[in-house]
């Protein structure tokens, strides 16, 4: 009963006192002690939680009770933790009392330490190894929860545990658990802390000792997975640079095991060693590959990866997948190791760029590259880590080959990409290139994606600043790059990868295509700019910088100008409009004052962002740049400045009276910027000294001329806005006169309709008008009559009409067919008719 436990353990505590003076104390300690390792009873459901303090303590006290100087307690001790973990239940219940639940003493464990003061006690057992087993056995079982494992950390359990890994132990199960502790302690806990504790010499040569005896003589299937589980310790250990592998000799060690099979190294480890094609012994080459890779990033190592043939071992695989050489691999196997090994060669590359070229590496990876896009049959497994994407096909192999040409590119190394360059690489690159775009219009994925992206990456590093390899790519780069402007937008967020391509696609524009006039001339006539200003247009923070800067070097070319006036985009925006608007956009980003028009409020500091305003002043040397300098590379209103001003301030197609007021602030962006360098020199001579009156009177005359620039430029503005009211009301006018003399015809228009009405529905009103017509025509004649002049008669005789007459009179609402004409019935119409069909017909004369 858990009301008792207390009771029992003061039992044990006696019996311990008096185990000095009398030795059969041990056999109702051990009875007692295992009395323990029971199912405890409770009585109510809340006895679990009110017991829980006494429960823990008295559990804590077998650690404790490890300093009895019995082997038979101390095996009896840890049965008991052991018990805690194979819970059995009682076949006979007290009455009354009913079992706590399954995981309760482990709980109470927890809560008392127990793992901590076990570890501490593997001090008191060092020389007695069946005691060890059974205390490791116990700790394994404790290691399996994650509170437990940092209690153990806590008392230094890994290097305790790795120290004496290499200990005497015919049974091989010492080795065996402490490397089942560890692994619990890493996967449980933080790693780096487990790492740290094991990374010093004497752990380091103990896991050493161990790994190497179990290479050289484990023959079982179990030694060959506790070794490899070894090497994974080892790896995660020389991760940490304070570690010292190379010190105890495990650094040489290891990369000679990784490349004996490939080449020959004269060394007794290595010996009569031969590696079997099981599963086991593939999984340790794979682990020594990554090992190799591990060890690239610590400097020291590096000679030792040179000294011991690293690169001709990990170029050994750099060749076309036939059927394996002196190795008896599977395909998939093989394959995988394949991919292992480029993948490694990517991070040792840039280190031993000497021994890459005497190894001729840049011409087995281009004539690899050509089997990769080449119509041999091959089918990749594709079951790996490094084969993902790539079933099927060689994808997985081009991917990593790029990689390493990425690695060794990248570092700018002239005779690298000279080497690469004399081979034809340019040209090639760009069949890899266009064989990729062509793959990803049938299917888009993340792999092709960074194949491209890779290409682009390596020609940019192999053109910039290199006129001949710009014209060797401009024949068929160019129109390699402009699929890539006319990307889709909605593809950026895909997460594949089109956001990285485009940002290469631009890289690579601005290193292969400007600075050579036959480049960039193919560039404007396949209407390049078009494409980059529409890119500007969707106006994408991250990719604003780039195309600007872009735009900036092209207008070095004196065609570029007339293709960004010519541009437009929706709603006919031109360049102009757009530029402005980005100016506008960044600027109320940055927090700087504008007034409602977009005029300058502040005339000391026009420009001033508002993070500039809350920078405190910090005297600087001269070497290092202001606050002020390093802003203009951290916005784009510098280069927004520098392509307006390429454009000409004057005569920009397509601005609003508002955008001219914001040109005005562009155009003084060089002058208002140098005023505020001025300012900050002012204020760090403040700082650190008083300037002499001389010094002072021309910081003054300076700080006026800014401030008066700013004044004239907001004079400048507001001249425009009132020119613009002027306009306005001026077109506003126009408008309300031309809606006046609308309304004013509309009227004249009715009025003379309503005229007709009444001469066609009032004949007084008719005869009124005939007579006003009349007059009106004896008005207008002449009053000097000739004798011999002939005198017209203006009526028309027989017109039926209610309308003055005139020179043409058209009826509508009788059909021709009817009347024959329009003066069919007049004495001008022919005189002979006919009644035809009910209707009056002309009949011609005989």
């Amino acid at each position: 009963p858990l009301k008792d436990i207390a009771q029992v353990f003061e039992i044990i505590n006696l019996c311990v006192e008096k185990l000095h003076e009398q030795q059969a104390f041990t056999e109702p300690i051990c009875e007692l002690i295992q009395l323990c390792g029971l199912p405890f009873h409770k009585k109510r459901l809340s006895d679990e939680v009110s017991y829980s303090q006494t429960v823990s303590k008295s559990i804590a006290q077998l650690g404790y009770l490890m300093r009895v100087p019995s082997s038979q307690v101390r095996i009896q001790i840890c049965k008991c933790i052991i018990s805690f973990y194979n819970v059995e239940l009682p076949k006979k219940l007290l009455a009354g009392y009913q079992p706590t639940s399954a995981n309760y003493k482990i709980q109470m464990a927890e809560l008392g330490g127990l793992a901590e003061t076990l570890v501490l006690s593997l001090a008191l057992v060092e020389n007695q190894l069946p005691e060890k087993l059974w205390v490791l056995k116990a700790l394994q079982y404790l290691s399996s929860s994650g509170e437990n494992c940092r209690l153990m950390l806590k008392a230094q359990a890994a290097s305790r545990l790795c120290v004496h890994l290499n200990d005497a132990d015919p049974s091989g199960q010492l080795v065996f658990r402490s490397s089942e502790i560890l692994w619990n302690l890493l996967e449980n806990t933080s790693k780096e802390e487990v790492v740290n504790q094991l990374s010093n010499l004497e752990c380091v040569h103990a896991l050493k000792e161990v790994f190497v005896h179990l290479l050289m003589h484990g023959f079982r299937n179990y030694d060959r997975q506790l070794r490899n589980d070894l090497l994974v310790i080892a790896t995660l250990i020389a991760e940490n640079p304070a570690a010292p592998m190379i010190e105890s000799g495990f650094t040489k060690q290891l990369i000679v095991l990784a490349t004996f099979t490939e080449v020959k190294i004269p060394s007794p480890l290595v010996k009569g060693l031969k590696l079997t094609y099981s599963y086991e012994d593939f999984e340790l080459k794979k682990l020594l590959f990554n090992v190799i890779g591990v060890l690239s990033k610590d400097p020291c190592a590096i000679q030792l990866l040179s000294e011991n043939d690293v690169m001709p071992a990990l170029l050994f695989y750099v060749k076309p997948n036939q059927k394996p050489g002196f190795h008896d691999w599977s395909a998939a196997q093989y394959e995988e190791l394949q991919l292992h090994a480029i993948a490694v060669l990517a991070s040792v590359a840039p280190l031993l760029l000497d021994k890459y070229l005497s190894c001729q590496a840049n011409t087995l990876l281009l004539v690899f590259l050509e089997w990769c896009v080449g119509q041999d049959p091959f089918f990749g497994q594709g079951n790996s880590f490094h084969g993902t994407g790539g079933r099927g096909s060689k994808l997985a192999q081009m991917r990593y080959s790029l990689r390493v040409l990425r690695s060794v590119v990248s570092l700018g190394d002239d005779a690298v990409n000279l080497n690469l360059c004399d081979q034809g690489a340019i040209s090639q690159l760009l069949d890899i290139l266009k064989y990729a775009a062509s793959k990803s219009k049938e299917k888009e994925d993340a792999i092709l994606l960074e194949i491209q992206a890779d290409i682009l990456f390596i020609l940019s590093n192999l053109c910039e600043n290199d006129l001949h390899r710009k014209e060797l790519f401009c024949y068929e780069g160019v129109d390699m790059l402009i699929p890539f402007m006319k990307m889709d937008l909605n593809k950026l967020f895909s997460g594949l990868g089109h956001s990285r391509l485009l940002f290469t696609a631009l890289d690579c524009l601005w290193s292969c295509v400007i600075g050579c006039y036959i480049a960039e001339d193919s560039f404007l006539e396949k209407q390049g700019i078009f494409h980059l200003l529409d890119l500007l247009a969707l106006k994408q923070k991250n990719l604003n910088n780039i195309i600007l800067g872009i735009l900036v070097e092209f207008c070095d070319n004196p065609k570029t100008t007339s293709h960004i006036n010519t541009w437009r985009g929706e709603k006919d925006q031109t360049a102009a409009n757009l530029l402005v608007q980005l100016w506008r956009e960044e600027e109320l980003d940055l927090g700087v004052r504008r007034d409602q028009y977009g005029r300058i409020v502040d005339m000391k500091r026009p420009i001033v962002s508002s993070l500039q305003k809350q920078q405190e002043v910090i005297p600087m040397p001269a070497s290092c740049p202001s606050f002020a300098i390093v802003e203009v590379s951290e916005n784009i209103r510098a280069k927004l400045y520098s392509l307006l001003g390429k454009l000409g301030f004057e005569n920009l197609p397509g601005l609003s009276a508002k955008d001219f007021v914001t040109l005005a602030i562009i155009r003084r962006y060089l002058d208002f910027k140098t005023g505020e360098v001025w300012s900050e020199v002012r204020a760090e001579l403040k700082e650190e000294f008083r300037p002499v009156s001389s010094d002072e009177e021309a910081l003054k005359v300076i700080s006026e001329v800014s401030e008066d620039v700013g004044g004239m430029v907001a004079a400048l503005q507001t001249e425009m806005l009132e020119s613009q009211q002027h306009q306005d009301l001026r077109e506003e006018e126009k408008a309300y006169t031309k809606i006046h003399n609308a309304h004013k015809q509309r009227e004249v228009v009715n009025k003379s309709w309503e005229n007709f009405l009444t001469r066609t529905s009032n004949y007084e009103a008719l005869k009124k008008a005939k007579r006003l017509q009349e007059k009106s025509v004896e008005a207008s004649r002449s009053k000097s009559k000739s004798q011999n002049a002939a005198v017209h008669s203006t009526d028309i005789k027989g017109l039926g009409t209610t309308v003055g007459s005139g020179r043409l009179v058209t009826v509508e609402s009788t059909p021709h067919e009817l009347v024959g004409g329009p003066l069919a019935d007049t004495d001008l119409a022919l005189r002979k008719l006919s009644v035809h069909g009910g209707a009056l017909k002309k009949i011609k004369r005989v």
